[in-house]
């Protein structure tokens, strides 16, 4: 039996970007970055950063690019696939991309999203539209949601 499964949950490092191939279909690349804490022999604590380039395909790659800023956090739940690559001057590269096949958004950093709630000890506005709830976006492989069960 094989396995190829990967879970992350880090930080946006940038906007995500989101491009059309000529199919027509919506593809998404985005990085994550992800930290270690630990303590040495010598007591003294470490940090480690990995940072992880994310693709995501689809209605997924859409919603990625809407709703995903640089800081937010978020969960990808995807499979490795590594690819490789010629440039002009013949050199051949290789990279590890996380596949992402279920992207679970974090909560919104503050100062986003809807006037809800108050700010600098003011009200909130009483017109003020309710804070959408944040969409968890499962679809496998190949498949597209049905158009009832997109929540937008």
């Amino acid at each position: 039996m094989n396995l190829n499964k990967v879970i992350i949950v880090g930080r946006v490092t940038a906007n995500p970007e989101l491009r059309r191939i000529p199919s027509g279909a919506s593809v998404s690349t985005f990085s994550l970055a992800t930290n270690r804490n630990w303590t040495d022999k010598g007591g003294a604590k470490q940090e480690e950063v990995e940072f992880h380039t994310i693709v995501a395909w689809g209605r997924t790659a859409e919603i990625a690019s809407q709703f995903l800023t640089k800081g937010a956090l978020a969960l990808v739940e995807g499979r490795l696939r590594t690819r490789g690559w010629q440039d002009k001057q013949g050199v051949n590269h290789k990279t590890t991309e996380i596949i992402c096949e279920r992207l679970q958004l974090g909560p919104r950093p503050q100062g986003q999203g809807s006037a809800v709630g108050s700010f600098a000890g003011k009200p909130a506005k009483e017109n003020a539209a309710p804070e959408e709830e944040i969409p968890i976006i499962n679809l496998e492989e190949g498949q597209e949601s049905p158009p009832d069960e997109i929540p937008f």
